[in-house]
């Protein structure tokens, strides 16, 4: 995996703006895998959202960039993974304060509630923003412990 390489995932009423965000990353000089969908007929978010969350999960990508109409179920699905922190961002400001102080790897979109230059706006400062770490390594290590022992208590 390149260090600028993301995976990509829409659902049916974010394929529009899923092609949007997949050319403007690859113009920023990123490598995109796309895990669908192509299509604008009807399918389950969930679906797609499980192959990118398990990709930035396992650790083959850094980060990954999932879209459906709200942004909200994607977000859910994500969420779901260890070692994901999926958010969804509807302004810049949330964009880059999940970077800096969550480390978010995994950014959720809304096609129906988010315009198309806003929405890249959101892409651009959260491809560019690190993770400041510090105090915030801190509370990272806080959430991976809660993951264990949620999982430990299924």
């Amino acid at each position: 995996m390149a260090k600028n390489a993301l995976a990509i995932a829409c659902d049916h009423a974010g394929l529009e703006l899923k092609n949007e965000v997949k050319r403007y990353v690859l113009e920023l000089g990123y490598e995109v895998e796309d895990f669908g969908t192509d299509t604008t007929e009807k399918v389950d978010y969930p679906d797609f959202a499980r192959e990118v969350s398990e990709r930035v999960s396992s650790g083959q990508y850094k980060r990954g960039i999932l879209v459906c109409s709200s942004g909200v179920g994607m977000a859910i699905v994500a969420n779901k993974y260890p070692r994901v922190r999926a958010v969804l961002a509807g302004d810049a400001h949330t964009a880059l304060m999940s970077r800096k102080h969550n480390d978010a790897n995994v950014l959720t979109l809304g096609a129906n509630i988010t315009p198309k230059e806003k929405a890249l706006e959101i892409v651009s400062v959260w491809l560019r923003t690190e993770f400041e770490g510090g105090r915030h390594e801190k509370r990272i290590n806080k959430i991976r412990d809660i993951e264990k022992e949620a999982k430990q208590n299924e």
